[in-house]
């Protein structure tokens, strides 16, 4: 039977080809993972138009819900760090409550999950790095210091034309741009970047945690369903688990 321990259904930006095999490379035995992909228009990865996809994606996410909800997950995630920017602290919050009460699932954000991983590692201080243009991570920054975090550095990559043509090496050279030595941590903000391959590297050469997204929510879906289990070579946060 699949799923015997537990279910994690996972909303998906319709473009993002990198999520589904990150998260399978961290899967604890009895765990299933199931996809539903996300309706929005236009160029996935792209810059131009994230905004309108964003809100697209928001729009339709109860259809969404509605098919995942067939498979009966445990805990559904939303796999999209910039739509929590786009909804807003009470707009998330409200989103949580009316998933959960439609679907009797429990509901995590991938942004709502990177604010638990800090809390729970005890961290205040973050670097913050992000595959975005600068307008979106001036969003993501405003957003983290909205929920407590101060970030005392952040940069974004330039010169990209689609978010989901990076690599983990993209990741690995830019968390250690925006590093500095106030920081406590460093985030690698989206979930379309891949950065699971790079996290243990990072912390090895950094010294300090490095998350992502990806690794915060898988984190919390575990911790959402009970399911406590160290998943070593992905830095402290899931070796921790």
């Amino acid at each position: 039977m699949n799923g015997w321990r537990a279910r994690i259904g996972v909303l998906v930006p319709p473009g993002n080809p990198n999520l589904e095999p990150e998260l399978m490379q961290l899967m604890p035995a009895g765990v299933s993972l199931h996809f539903t992909r996300m309706v929005a228009h236009g160029e996935t990865g792209s810059h131009t138009g994230q905004e309108e996809r964003n809100r697209t994606q928001i729009a339709h996410l109860d259809d969404n819900v509605a098919l995942l909800n067939h498979v009966k997950p445990d805990v559904i995630v939303l796999a999209h760090t910039a739509t929590s920017y786009t909804l807003g602290m009470q707009g998330e919050a409200e989103l949580i409550t009316r998933i959960e009460k439609t679907t009797g699932a429990r509901f995590i954000t991938a942004f709502g999950s990177v604010v638990s991983a800090f809390a729970h590692l005890g961290v205040q201080r973050i670097a913050l790095g992000a595959p975005y243009n600068a307008v979106s991570t001036a969003k993501s920054k405003a957003h983290l210091e909205a929920h407590g975090l101060s970030v005392v550095n952040h940069a974004h990559l330039e010169g990209i034309s689609n978010i989901y043509d990076l690599t983990a090496a993209d990741a690995y050279r830019l968390a250690r741009r925006v590093d500095v030595p106030s920081a406590q941590a460093v985030f690698l903000s989206g979930v379309g970047m891949p950065t699971i391959d790079a996290l243990q590297a990072l912390e090895t050469d950094l010294g300090k945690p490095c998350l992502s997204s990806t690794a915060a929510m898988f984190w919390n879906a575990l911790r959402q369903i009970g399911v406590h289990v160290p998943i070593a070579g992905f830095g402290r946060l899931l070796a921790g688990s």
